[in-house]
C-alpha cells in the first residue's frame, strides 16, 4: 500500500467512501442490516425453514453463516486484515477455514449423539 493512502472502498471495492467516517457508518449500516435479518428471522422462524437439512434446521444454518459472515467483515475491515501482506493474511484467514468447518462438524456429531441418546431414552430429559 503507497504512503498515505487509505482504501475506501468496501465490498471488494462495489462500494467506495470519500472519508473513514463514511466508510465507518457503511460497516455499520451493513452489519446493522444483517443483524437485523438475524433478529427478524428468530423473531418469525419462517416455517419453510424449519425443515431439516443434515439433522439440523435451515434457519440454524443461515445463522451460523450470516454470523461467519459478520466475524468475517468485521476482522477484515476493523481489524485491517485487508492491508496486510498475503502471508499474514493466509496465516489469520486459513486456520480459521479449517478450524470452523471442523467446530461445526464436532457441534453437529455432538449434538446428534446426545439426541439419539435422550431419544431412545437411556437417559431421561432432566433439562
Amino acid at each position: 500500500m503507497a504512503e498515505g493512502q487509505h482504501k475506501l472502498a468496501i465490498f471488494r471495492g462495489l462500494l467506495k467512501f470519500k472519508s473513514n467516517q463514511q466508510k465507518i457508518w457503511g460497516v455499520l449500516i451493513f452489519l446493522s442490516i444483517v443483524t437485523t435479518i438475524e433478529v427478524g428471522l428468530g423473531i418469525l422462524k419462517p416455517e419453510i425453514l424449519m425443515t431439516s437439512f443434515l439433522r439440523m434446521k435451515l434457519l440454524n444454518w443461515i445463522f451460523i453463516l450470516l454470523t461467519i459472515v459478520k466475524a468475517y467483515y468485521i476482522a477484515w475491515d476493523f481489524m485491517h486484515i485487508r492491508d496486510e501482506r498475503s502471508g499474514l493474511k493466509n496465516s489469520i484467514v486459513l486456520p480459521l477455514v479449517i478450524l470452523i468447518p471442523y467446530l461445526i462438524f464436532i457441534l453437529i456429531l455432538e449434538a446428534d449423539y446426545i439426541f439419539d441418546v435422550m431419544d431412545i431414552g437411556f437417559v431421561s430429559w432432566n433439562f
